[in-house]
Protein backbone atom coordinates (compact mmCIF):
# COMPACT_ATOMS: atom_id res chain seq x y z
CA UNK A 1 0.00 0.00 0.00
CA UNK A 2 1.23 3.49 -0.84
CA UNK A 3 2.34 5.43 2.21
CA UNK A 4 -0.53 7.67 3.30
CA UNK A 5 1.20 10.11 5.62
CA UNK A 6 4.56 11.87 5.54
CA UNK A 7 6.47 13.69 8.23
CA UNK A 8 5.15 15.64 11.20
CA UNK A 9 4.02 19.04 9.94
CA UNK A 10 3.73 20.57 13.41
CA UNK A 11 2.85 19.78 17.01
CA UNK A 12 0.28 21.98 18.74
CA UNK A 13 0.36 22.44 22.51
CA UNK A 14 -2.55 23.90 24.43
CA UNK A 15 -1.11 26.06 27.23
CA UNK A 16 -2.41 28.39 29.91
CA UNK A 17 -0.45 31.41 28.67
CA UNK A 18 0.89 31.13 25.13
CA UNK A 19 2.82 34.41 25.29
CA UNK A 20 4.81 33.25 28.31
CA UNK A 21 5.20 29.69 27.01
CA UNK A 22 6.60 31.04 23.73
CA UNK A 23 9.13 33.06 25.72
CA UNK A 24 10.16 29.90 27.63
CA UNK A 25 10.66 27.80 24.50
CA UNK A 26 12.59 30.62 22.81
CA UNK A 27 14.88 31.28 25.77
CA UNK A 28 15.30 27.71 27.03
CA UNK A 29 15.26 25.63 23.84
CA UNK A 30 16.34 28.21 21.27
CA UNK A 31 13.26 28.34 19.03
CA UNK A 32 12.50 31.28 16.77
CA UNK A 33 9.00 32.74 16.97
CA UNK A 34 7.94 32.99 13.34
CA UNK A 35 4.17 33.50 13.14
CA UNK A 36 1.13 34.51 15.16
CA UNK A 37 -2.65 34.17 15.00
CA UNK A 38 -4.99 35.98 17.38
CA UNK A 39 -7.29 38.96 17.77
CA UNK A 40 -4.91 41.21 15.84
CA UNK A 41 -5.09 38.86 12.83
CA UNK A 42 -8.84 38.31 12.92
CA UNK A 43 -9.23 35.47 15.44
CA UNK A 44 -10.72 36.89 18.67
CA UNK A 45 -11.09 33.47 20.34
CA UNK A 46 -7.52 32.15 20.69
CA UNK A 47 -3.90 33.27 20.62
CA UNK A 48 -1.41 31.00 18.84
CA UNK A 49 2.34 31.46 18.51
CA UNK A 50 4.32 29.43 15.96
CA UNK A 51 7.86 28.41 16.90
CA UNK A 52 10.51 26.91 14.65
CA UNK A 53 13.99 25.45 14.96
CA UNK A 54 15.41 23.45 12.06
CA UNK A 55 12.49 21.37 10.76
CA UNK A 56 10.69 21.40 14.12
CA UNK A 57 7.46 23.41 14.10
CA UNK A 58 5.33 23.98 17.21
CA UNK A 59 2.14 25.94 17.84
CA UNK A 60 1.39 27.18 21.35
CA UNK A 61 -2.32 28.00 21.73
CA UNK A 62 -4.30 29.62 24.56
CA UNK A 63 -8.09 30.14 24.67
CA UNK A 64 -9.10 33.77 25.20
CA UNK A 65 -12.78 33.31 26.12
CA UNK A 66 -14.19 31.54 29.16
CA UNK A 67 -16.67 29.58 27.03
CA UNK A 68 -13.96 28.07 24.80
CA UNK A 69 -13.83 24.26 25.12
CA UNK A 70 -10.04 24.44 25.36
CA UNK A 71 -10.52 25.71 28.92
CA UNK A 72 -11.98 22.32 29.78
CA UNK A 73 -9.01 20.70 28.05
CA UNK A 74 -6.61 22.73 30.20
CA UNK A 75 -8.51 21.95 33.40
CA UNK A 76 -8.34 18.23 32.73
CA UNK A 77 -4.85 17.91 31.28
CA UNK A 78 -2.84 21.05 31.98
CA UNK A 79 -0.36 22.22 29.34
CA UNK A 80 0.22 19.49 26.80
CA UNK A 81 0.07 18.22 23.23
CA UNK A 82 -3.34 18.39 21.62
CA UNK A 83 -2.50 17.89 17.93
CA UNK A 84 0.22 16.00 16.04
CA UNK A 85 -0.28 17.29 12.50
CA UNK A 86 0.92 15.13 9.60
CA UNK A 87 1.74 16.09 6.03
CA UNK A 88 -0.18 14.16 3.36
CA UNK A 89 -0.17 14.18 -0.43
CA UNK A 90 -3.96 13.76 -0.71
CA UNK A 91 -5.95 14.78 2.35
CA UNK A 92 -9.28 13.51 1.01
CA UNK A 93 -7.89 10.04 0.31
CA UNK A 94 -6.00 9.89 3.62
CA UNK A 95 -9.03 11.01 5.63
CA UNK A 96 -11.35 8.57 3.84
CA UNK A 97 -8.93 5.70 4.45
CA UNK A 98 -8.57 6.59 8.14
CA UNK A 99 -12.32 6.82 8.72
CA UNK A 100 -12.90 3.57 6.83
CA UNK A 101 -10.31 1.99 9.11
CA UNK A 102 -12.18 3.06 12.24
CA UNK A 103 -10.90 6.56 12.97
CA UNK A 104 -13.37 9.07 14.42
CA UNK A 105 -13.45 12.25 12.39
CA UNK A 106 -13.02 15.56 14.20
CA UNK A 107 -13.18 17.77 11.09
CA UNK A 108 -13.75 16.66 7.47
CA UNK A 109 -11.54 17.89 4.61
CA UNK A 110 -11.78 21.64 4.07
CA UNK A 111 -9.76 24.45 2.48
CA UNK A 112 -8.03 27.31 4.30
CA UNK A 113 -7.17 30.29 2.13
CA UNK A 114 -5.43 33.61 2.27
CA UNK A 115 -3.68 35.83 -0.28
CA UNK A 116 -0.71 33.45 -0.47
CA UNK A 117 -2.68 30.35 -1.42
CA UNK A 118 -4.66 27.38 -0.14
CA UNK A 119 -3.99 24.56 2.32
CA UNK A 120 -6.43 21.68 2.71
CA UNK A 121 -6.78 19.89 6.07
CA UNK A 122 -8.82 17.25 7.86
CA UNK A 123 -8.62 16.04 11.46
CA UNK A 124 -9.15 12.70 13.21
CA UNK A 125 -9.08 11.73 16.88
CA UNK A 126 -6.54 9.32 18.33
CA UNK A 127 -5.75 8.13 21.89
CA UNK A 128 -7.00 10.23 24.80
CA UNK A 129 -7.93 13.68 23.51
CA UNK A 130 -5.05 13.92 21.03
CA UNK A 131 -5.76 14.79 17.40
CA UNK A 132 -4.06 14.16 14.08
CA UNK A 133 -4.61 16.97 11.60
CA UNK A 134 -3.73 15.98 8.02
CA UNK A 135 -2.17 18.85 6.09
CA UNK A 136 -2.01 19.05 2.29
CA UNK A 137 0.13 22.10 1.58
CA UNK A 138 -0.33 22.53 -2.19
CA UNK A 139 2.96 24.50 -2.38
CA UNK A 140 1.71 27.03 0.14
CA UNK A 141 4.72 29.31 0.83
CA UNK A 142 4.09 30.18 4.49
CA UNK A 143 3.24 28.17 7.58
CA UNK A 144 -0.57 27.98 7.36
CA UNK A 145 -3.27 30.43 6.22
CA UNK A 146 -4.45 32.74 8.96
CA UNK A 147 -1.04 33.14 10.57
CA UNK A 148 0.81 36.44 10.21
CA UNK A 149 4.62 36.61 10.18
CA UNK A 150 5.92 37.59 13.62
CA UNK A 151 9.65 37.09 13.89
CA UNK A 152 11.38 37.03 17.26
CA UNK A 153 14.77 35.35 17.14
CA UNK A 154 15.96 32.78 19.62
CA UNK A 155 19.52 31.51 19.95
CA UNK A 156 19.50 28.05 18.30
CA UNK A 157 20.64 25.10 20.41
CA UNK A 158 21.23 22.73 17.50
CA UNK A 159 17.85 20.94 17.42
CA UNK A 160 17.01 19.77 13.91
CA UNK A 161 13.83 17.66 13.58
CA UNK A 162 11.33 15.52 15.48
CA UNK A 163 12.77 12.03 15.82
CA UNK A 164 9.72 10.43 17.45
CA UNK A 165 6.71 11.22 19.64
CA UNK A 166 5.68 8.93 22.49
CA UNK A 167 2.12 8.26 23.64
CA UNK A 168 1.04 6.80 26.97
CA UNK A 169 -2.18 4.75 26.92
CA UNK A 170 -4.15 2.92 29.59
CA UNK A 171 -3.41 -0.63 30.79
CA UNK A 172 -4.16 -3.27 28.13
CA UNK A 173 -4.92 -0.62 25.49
CA UNK A 174 -1.56 -0.57 23.69
CA UNK A 175 -2.35 -3.35 21.21
CA UNK A 176 -5.65 -1.70 20.39
CA UNK A 177 -3.87 1.50 19.39
CA UNK A 178 -1.06 -0.33 17.56
CA UNK A 179 -3.73 -1.98 15.43
CA UNK A 180 -5.55 1.37 15.06
CA UNK A 181 -2.46 3.08 13.60
CA UNK A 182 -1.98 0.23 11.13
CA UNK A 183 -5.60 0.33 9.97
CA UNK A 184 -6.07 4.10 9.82
CA UNK A 185 -2.71 5.63 8.90
CA UNK A 186 -0.71 2.67 7.61
CA UNK A 187 1.89 2.84 10.39
CA UNK A 188 3.12 -0.70 11.00
CA UNK A 189 4.68 -2.38 14.02
CA UNK A 190 8.39 -1.53 14.12
CA UNK A 191 9.69 -2.88 17.44
CA UNK A 192 8.21 -3.99 20.77
CA UNK A 193 9.46 -4.12 24.37
CA UNK A 194 7.76 -6.08 27.13
CA UNK A 195 7.86 -5.71 30.90
CA UNK A 196 11.03 -7.82 31.05
CA UNK A 197 12.80 -5.24 28.88
CA UNK A 198 11.40 -2.19 30.70
CA UNK A 199 11.27 -2.77 34.43
CA UNK A 200 12.93 -1.95 37.73
CA UNK A 201 12.61 -3.39 41.19
CA UNK A 202 9.30 -1.56 41.62
CA UNK A 203 7.64 -0.73 38.30
CA UNK A 204 7.27 -1.92 34.72
CA UNK A 205 5.73 -1.02 31.39
CA UNK A 206 5.22 -2.38 27.88
CA UNK A 207 5.94 -0.46 24.67
CA UNK A 208 5.45 -0.92 20.92
CA UNK A 209 6.71 1.44 18.24
CA UNK A 210 4.59 2.03 15.14
CA UNK A 211 6.33 3.63 12.17
CA UNK A 212 5.92 4.59 8.54
CA UNK A 213 7.66 2.47 5.93
CA UNK A 214 10.37 5.09 5.48
CA UNK A 215 10.79 5.38 9.29
CA UNK A 216 10.28 9.16 9.15
CA UNK A 217 7.27 8.83 11.45
CA UNK A 218 7.86 6.87 14.65
CA UNK A 219 5.30 6.72 17.46
CA UNK A 220 6.20 4.56 20.47
CA UNK A 221 3.10 3.64 22.50
CA UNK A 222 3.47 2.77 26.19
CA UNK A 223 1.13 1.10 28.67
CA UNK A 224 1.64 0.34 32.37
CA UNK A 225 2.45 -3.19 33.49
CA UNK A 226 2.00 -4.80 36.88
CA UNK A 227 4.64 -3.91 39.45
CA UNK A 228 5.08 -3.44 43.16
CA UNK A 229 4.34 0.28 42.88
CA UNK A 230 2.73 2.78 40.49
CA UNK A 231 4.55 2.97 37.15
CA UNK A 232 5.52 6.25 35.52
CA UNK A 233 2.91 5.55 32.83
CA UNK A 234 0.13 5.27 35.40
CA UNK A 235 1.39 8.44 37.13
CA UNK A 236 1.15 10.23 33.77
CA UNK A 237 -2.36 8.93 33.09
CA UNK A 238 -3.50 9.94 36.58
CA UNK A 239 -2.08 13.46 36.13
CA UNK A 240 -3.40 13.79 32.56
CA UNK A 241 -6.73 12.11 33.42
CA UNK A 242 -6.48 10.04 30.24
CA UNK A 243 -4.01 8.84 27.62
CA UNK A 244 -1.81 11.46 25.96
CA UNK A 245 1.59 12.45 24.61
CA UNK A 246 4.34 11.66 27.12
CA UNK A 247 7.33 13.16 25.33
CA UNK A 248 8.66 14.62 22.11
CA UNK A 249 12.13 13.47 21.00
CA UNK A 250 14.09 16.23 19.24
CA UNK A 251 17.09 15.22 17.15
CA UNK A 252 20.40 17.03 16.93
CA UNK A 253 23.75 16.57 15.15
CA UNK A 254 25.96 17.40 18.15
CA UNK A 255 24.40 16.40 21.44
CA UNK A 256 27.38 17.59 23.47
CA UNK A 257 26.94 21.13 22.16
CA UNK A 258 23.14 20.93 22.39
CA UNK A 259 23.04 19.76 26.01
CA UNK A 260 25.71 22.29 27.00
CA UNK A 261 23.60 25.09 25.51
CA UNK A 262 20.33 23.81 26.94
CA UNK A 263 21.77 23.44 30.44
CA UNK A 264 23.18 26.97 30.21
CA UNK A 265 19.67 28.16 29.27
CA UNK A 266 18.23 26.60 32.42
CA UNK A 267 16.67 23.44 30.98
CA UNK A 268 16.39 20.84 33.75
CA UNK A 269 17.39 17.28 32.88
CA UNK A 270 16.93 14.02 34.73
CA UNK A 271 19.99 12.95 36.72
CA UNK A 272 21.71 9.73 35.64
CA UNK A 273 21.75 7.11 38.44
CA UNK A 274 24.98 6.68 40.37
CA UNK A 275 27.13 3.95 38.82
CA UNK A 276 25.63 4.26 35.31
CA UNK A 277 29.01 4.92 33.70
CA UNK A 278 30.79 2.13 35.61
CA UNK A 279 30.40 -0.49 32.84
CA UNK A 280 28.94 1.69 30.12
CA UNK A 281 31.92 1.61 27.78
CA UNK A 282 32.26 -2.17 28.07
CA UNK A 283 28.63 -2.39 26.98
CA UNK A 284 28.57 0.13 24.11
CA UNK A 285 32.20 0.08 22.92
CA UNK A 286 33.91 2.92 21.08
CA UNK A 287 32.06 6.14 20.28
CA UNK A 288 33.15 9.24 18.40
CA UNK A 289 32.31 11.64 21.21
CA UNK A 290 34.53 12.51 24.16
CA UNK A 291 33.66 10.06 26.94
CA UNK A 292 34.50 12.46 29.74
CA UNK A 293 32.20 15.12 28.34
CA UNK A 294 29.43 12.55 27.84
CA UNK A 295 29.74 11.60 31.52
CA UNK A 296 30.05 15.17 32.76
CA UNK A 297 26.90 16.19 30.86
CA UNK A 298 25.01 13.13 32.13
CA UNK A 299 24.19 11.80 28.65
CA UNK A 300 22.91 8.23 28.16
CA UNK A 301 24.48 6.01 25.47
CA UNK A 302 23.25 2.79 23.87
CA UNK A 303 24.20 0.61 20.91
CA UNK A 304 22.39 -1.78 18.57
CA UNK A 305 23.54 -3.75 15.53
CA UNK A 306 23.26 -0.63 13.33
CA UNK A 307 25.27 1.80 15.47
CA UNK A 308 24.76 3.80 18.64
CA UNK A 309 22.74 6.69 19.99
CA UNK A 310 23.08 9.32 22.68
CA UNK A 311 20.06 10.68 24.54
CA UNK A 312 18.98 12.70 27.54
CA UNK A 313 15.54 13.52 28.97
CA UNK A 314 14.30 16.73 30.55
CA UNK A 315 12.21 16.89 33.66
CA UNK A 316 8.53 17.68 32.90
CA UNK A 317 8.26 21.07 31.19
CA UNK A 318 5.21 22.05 33.26
CA UNK A 319 4.20 21.47 36.88
CA UNK A 320 2.12 18.35 36.23
CA UNK A 321 4.31 15.23 35.71
CA UNK A 322 3.21 14.86 32.11
CA UNK A 323 4.98 16.16 28.98
CA UNK A 324 8.78 16.18 28.77
CA UNK A 325 11.38 16.50 26.02
CA UNK A 326 14.05 14.04 24.86
CA UNK A 327 17.23 15.20 23.12
CA UNK A 328 18.65 12.48 20.86
CA UNK A 329 21.56 12.04 18.47
CA UNK A 330 21.72 8.93 16.31
CA UNK A 331 24.97 7.47 15.05
CA UNK A 332 23.43 4.75 12.89
CA UNK A 333 21.19 3.26 15.57
CA UNK A 334 17.50 2.85 14.77
CA UNK A 335 16.50 1.74 18.27
CA UNK A 336 15.22 3.66 21.29
CA UNK A 337 17.89 3.10 23.93
CA UNK A 338 16.79 -0.29 25.30
CA UNK A 339 20.02 -0.53 27.28
CA UNK A 340 19.13 2.73 29.04
CA UNK A 341 15.59 1.79 30.07
CA UNK A 342 16.48 0.60 33.54
CA UNK A 343 18.64 3.65 34.32
CA UNK A 344 16.01 6.03 32.93
CA UNK A 345 13.13 4.54 34.85
CA UNK A 346 15.08 4.36 38.09
CA UNK A 347 15.66 8.08 37.69
CA UNK A 348 11.97 8.72 36.99
CA UNK A 349 11.07 6.66 40.07
CA UNK A 350 13.27 8.97 42.14
CA UNK A 351 11.25 11.92 40.79
CA UNK A 352 7.98 10.07 41.46
CA UNK A 353 9.03 9.45 45.05
CA UNK A 354 9.70 13.15 45.56
CA UNK A 355 6.19 13.91 44.27
CA UNK A 356 4.69 11.20 46.53
CA UNK A 357 3.45 9.20 43.51
CA UNK A 358 5.63 6.08 43.55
Amino acid sequence: MEQLVGKVHHVELVVGNAKQAAYYYRKAFGFDQVAYRGPETGDPTRASYVLRQGDIWMILTTPLHHLDSLNNWLTLHGDGVRDIALEVADVDAAYAHAVAGGAVGEAPPRDHQDAAGTVRTATIRTFGEVLHTMVQRRDYPGFLPGFAPCEVRGIPTGLTFIDHIVGNVEDRQMERWVDWYDRTLGLGRFVSYDDKDISTEYTALRSTVVASADRVLKFPLNEPADGLRKSQIQEYIDANVTAGVQHIALACDDILAAITALRANGVEFLTVPRGYYGNLWDRVGEIGEDRDRVRDLGILVDRDDQGYLLQLFTRPVQDRPTLFIEIIQRRGSNSFGKGNFKALFETIEQEQALRGNL
